[in-house]
C-alpha cells in the first residue's frame, strides 16, 4: 500500500467529518425550541433569555457561529454544556467509554458466533442444518433491537430472573457485575448483527469454495481444514469485512434505542438528553464523535483488505 493512498484516505476521512459537521450544525440551528428559553424555563422574565443569547453567542450569525465552534474543536475547545454549565467532553468522553465497551463486546461476540456459523452453512449448504442458520438468519434481520431487548428482557430478567435487566456499573467498581449487566444488550445488538453477517459469509464461502485455487489446494494434498481455514476463509471474509465496517453505522444508531432501553449511561442517552434540553454543543459534538468512529473503522477496514488480499492494489 503507498503512501499517497494513505495521505488520500486520511484527507477523505477529513473531508466527509467536515460536510458531516456542517449539515449536524445547520440542523441544530433548524431545531424548533429556543434553547435560551429551554434553558431558563418558561417561566423566567422577558429580559433573561436575550441575555442569555448574547452570552451564548446565539445573536450571532449563523456561518460566525460555525466557524467560532469548529476552531474551538481545532484548538481543543470543543465548548461548554449549556444544561449544566460544565466542558462538553466532560461529559461524552465517559459516556463513549461505555458505549465502546458495549459495541465492543457486541462486535466480538457477533464475530464469535457468525464466522462458525457461515462457514458451516457454507459448507454443509442445501443442508438441514444450514436451512436452519438461513431461517434463524432472517428472523434475526427481521426483529428490530427494541423488540429482541424487549423479549430477552421478559425471558431472562423476569421469567426466569437470570440476569438483570437494566442499569450499569462500571468494570472498574464491580467486574462480575459489571458484566452480568452487560450481557442482555450485548446480546440484543450482537444478534441482530450475527443474522446480517453469517448470511454474508456463508454466500461468499460458497463462491469461495468453487473458485480454482481451492480445487487445486485440494489436488495438492492439503487437508480440507487447512484448505478451509487458511485458504477459503481468508478471501471469503472480504465482503464481509465491508459489512461489518458499514454495520457499525447500523451499531451506532442501535445503541441508542438500546442505552435508552437498558438505562446505560452511553453516548446514545446522552444525546438523547441533549436533544431533549436542546442542549446544542453536547449535540453538536456528540454526533461529531459517533461519526469519527464510522470513518474511523472505515478507514481500517479498507487496511485489512490490503492485509488479507496483498492482490488488491489502490491507486
Amino acid at each position: 500500500m503507498s503512501g499517497a493512498y494513505l495521505v488520500k484516505r486520511l484527507l477523505l476521512v477529513v473531508y466527509t467529518l467536515l460536510v458531516v459537521s456542517i449539515v449536524v450544525f445547520g440542523i441544530t440551528q433548524l431545531l424548533p425550541a429556543d434553547a435560551a428559553v429551554t434553558l431558563l424555563g418558561h417561566n423566567a422574565t422577558p429580559e433573561a433569555p436575550a441575555a442569555v443569547r448574547r452570552q451564548l453567542g446565539l445573536n450571532d450569525p449563523a456561518w460566525y457561529q460555525y466557524w467560532h465552534w469548529l476552531s474551538g474543536i481545532l484548538t481543543g475547545d470543543f465548548g461548554t454544556s449549556m444544561r449544566n454549565g460544565l466542558p462538553v467532553m466532560d461529559l461524552l468522553a465517559p459516556a463513549l467509554e461505555r458505549s465502546l465497551l458495549l459495541a465492543s463486546t457486541s462486535l466480538t461476540l457477533m464475530l464469535i458466533i457468525a464466522v462458525p456459523l457461515g462457514v458451516w452453512a457454507a459448507v454443509h449448504r442445501a443442508s438441514t442444518s444450514d436451512v436452519l442458520i438461513g431461517l434463524v438468519a432472517y428472523i434475526g434481520i427481521s426483529f428490530p433491537e427494541f423488540v429482541v431487548a424487549t423479549v430477552l428482557i421478559l425471558l431472562f430478567a423476569n421469567h426466569w430472573q437470570l440476569l438483570p435487566a437494566t442499569g450499569y456499573i462500571p468494570l472498574s467498581e464491580d467486574f462480575f457485575g459489571g458484566l452480568r449487566l452487560l450481557v442482555l444488550p450485548t446480546v440484543t445488538l450482537a444478534l441482530i448483527l450475527t443474522a446480517h453477517v453469517s448470511r454474508m459469509i456463508r454466500s461468499e464461502m460458497i463462491d469461495v469454495l468453487e473458485t480454482d485455487y481451492i480445487r487445486a489446494a485440494y489436488l495438492r494434498g492439503l487437508s480440507a481444514k487447512k484448505v478451509l481455514w487458511g485458504h477459503a476463509l481468508r478471501n471469503g471474509l472480504l465482503p464481509a469485512i465491508t459489512i461489518v465496517a458499514m454495520d457499525v453505522g447500523y451499531l451506532l444508531g442501535g445503541i441508542v434505542v438500546v442505552e435508552e432501553i437498558f438505562a446505560i449511561p452511553g453516548i446514545g442517552r446522552e444525546l438523547i438528553v441533549a436533544i431533549h434540553a436542546r442542549d446544542l454543543p453536547t449535540i453538536q459534538m456528540g454526533v461529531l464523535i459517533l461519526a469519527s468512529v464510522y470513518c474511523g473503522v472505515n478507514f481500517i477496514a479498507d487496511m485489512l483488505y490490503t492485509y488479507l488480499d496483498p492482490r488488491i492494489q489502490y491507486e
